[in-house]
This record gives structure tokens, C-alpha cells and sequence, in this order.
């Protein structure tokens, strides 16, 4: 294999967040995870790692709910570091310096984010000449969710969300993020949707037929019409209010609401920009949520921009 160059200066990833248009989950595997059918989609929200040379594996962080980022060894952005150092004969000695824009345990894998953005940060800085293959084999050991944010734009993940299958997309999508104050426990809430499902038969996930369709048309009120989570009923057990913000959502005109994820951020899908915008600022008065983003969908997976 041919070795790239390594980068001659500190080295910054932009990647971006995700909501699950689709997330059906299947029963508990022996190992303790979840069969899913993932359908994910990069939103414009966007996290930035940089890599510098520094004497030993550091990480530090900067923006909103910074101070709930581990800065240890436990954060997946320095387990990226490791993991790629080790395959590569490469003693992890970078500072890693992480500028959070994507909400902290909030269902929109920012965690995993700053994963896929080390990796590749650290892949430029050292030249090793990783192939997309590698670094996607990494990122599936360090999280689920981890090969999309390397990925982006929308694709299909089963498994246990890390097998990818791209899928199309034509056009925009307009989007509402409502944060929620503090954070949901992804283990916590399969755990409460293991509690719920107790005595009933859970279906083989499968990821509904008219999603790629609507996805691929660009089309808002078609996906509007298959958006669904089944760890939702979870979340809103753990976290009652949620609802609220979800009807807050739904009464300003948003053409469908959802969980992201695990939660607690909840996601609204809109027809346009105008529209967006007004439903943010009916969810800000509603007084239902901490605060209330617009982004929009697709956007690229990792990427170096300096």
C-alpha cells in the first residue's frame, strides 16, 4: 500500500449530524444489541475536529454543552485516534480539539461525529494512506453510528446501523431541531424499549418501501407520511415532555415530528425555509424546549476543509 504524505500543519474535519428519517428496531440480540433498519439522513449541523501534533493524546472542546463532553479516553474521537495509531504502528501523540455545534446526547450522534472526524483528521495528519475500506472497518468498531458520519448524505444502515447502503436524494429537505434540556441515555432507552416491547412479538426491521422513493424525489409530504421511530414510546416514557414539544411542533405547521434518534432532540420536517423558520420560533415561544435549530438535508459526510 502506498503511504500518503502526512499533513504538514494541524489538520480540521467538518462533519455533520444525522436524524433517522426511519429507525425500526428488532428484538435483542444475544449480544445485547438491536437489530436495526436505519435510514439516515446528514443534516446541516456540523460539528469540527481538528488534529495537531502534540506530545501525548489530548482532547479539548469548545461551544454549547462543552462541558459534557468527556475529554477522556472514553470520548470516540480519541478512541479514533488510538484505533487508527494502532493499525498503523503510529503512537497517538495529537491534540484533538473538537468545536461542538451538534447537541451533546441528544439523539443526532454527535459523539459519533467527532469519531469520524478524528479518524479521518488523524488519517491526513499522519499519511497513512488509509483506504476508504480501513477507515470505514474502524469506524464500525468504534460505533453504530460512526460509518455514516464518515458517509453522509442518506443511507440505509442495517445490522446494528453500521452496514450502509446509500440512498438517493433529489432536492432539499427543511428541518427543525427543538434540544430538549439535558440528555437521554441511548443504552437507557433501548433498555425502556426492551421494558415496553415485554410479552409482545417484535417484526424482522425493515425499512418502509416508500422511503427511498420519497428520498430520492426530493418530495417533503411523501416522507412526512413514512417518518417513524419505534424508539420513540421510549424516549417519551423517560422523558413525558417530549410530547408536548412534539404537538408544539405539529400545531405551528410542521408537516411531521419525530425523536432523533434516542432523543431527547425532537425533529420536525418542513415544507420550505419559511416554514422552518416559523415553526422554530413557535417552538422557542412554546416554552417546551431549550432551543430550536433549522438545518437542512442532505449534507457530505466528513470532510478535511483546512
Amino acid at each position: 500500500m502506498s503511504v500518503a504524505q502526512p499533513a504538514a500543519g494541524p489538520v480540521t474535519v467538518r462533519v455533520p449530524a444525522k436524524v433517522n428519517v426511519q429507525l425500526a428496531v428488532g428484538a435483542a440480540r444475544p449480544d445485547g444489541f438491536h437489530d436495526l433498519a436505519n435510514v439516515f439522513l446528514a443534516v446541516s449541523l456540523y460539528d469540527q475536529v481538528t488534529a495537531t501534533p502534540a506530545e501525548e493524546l489530548t482532547v479539548t472542546c469548545s461551544g454549547p454543552d462543552a462541558a459534557q463532553v468527556p475529554l477522556d479516553r472514553t470520548n470516540l474521537a480519541a478512541r479514533a485516534a488510538e484505533l487508527l495509531g494502532a493499525r498503523y504502528g503510529i503512537e497517538p501523540r495529537v491534540h484533538l480539539h473538537i468545536a461542538k455545534d451538534i447537541p451533546v446526547a441528544g439523539g443526532m450522534a454527535g459523539g459519533s461525529a467527532d469519531g469520524a472526524a478524528a479518524l479521518l483528521a488523524c488519517d491526513a495528519l499522519w499519511g497513512t494512506g488509509a483506504s476508504r475500506a480501513e477507515l470505514l472497518e474502524i469506524c464500525a468498531e468504534l460505533g453504530s453510528d460512526v460509518p455514516f458520519s464518515l458517509v453522509g448524505g442518506a443511507a440505509l444502515g442495517t445490522g446494528r446501523g453500521e452496514v450502509l447502503t446509500p440512498l438517493e436524494t433529489g432536492g432539499t429537505f427543511h428541518w427543525v431541531f427543538a434540544m430538549a434540556d439535558g440528555g437521554l441515555s441511548t443504552p437507557a432507552v433501548f433498555r425502556e424499549f426492551d421494558r415496553l416491547a415485554e410479552g409482545r412479538e417484535i417484526p424482522v426491521p425493515a425499512a418502509h418501501p416508500g422511503l427511498p422513493a420519497a428520498l430520492a424525489a426530493g418530495d417533503a409530504d411523501a416522507l412526512a407520511a413514512v417518518l417513524a421511530n419505534d424508539l420513540q414510546a421510549a424516549a417519551v416514557s423517560l422523558r413525558p415532555q417530549l410530547a408536548d414539544t412534539l404537538d408544539a411542533g405539529l400545531g405551528a405547521g410542521a408537516l411531521a415530528a419525530l425523536v432523533s434518534g434516542s432523543g431527547p432532540t425532537t425533529a420536525f420536517l418542513t415544507a420550505d425555509a419559511e416554514s422552518a423558520d416559523k415553526v422554530a420560533a413557535a417552538l422557542l415561544a412554546s416554552g417546551t424546549c431549550r432551543t430550536a435549530r433549522t438545518a437542512t438535508s442532505p449534507s457530505p459526510g466528513a470532510t478535511v476543509v483546512s
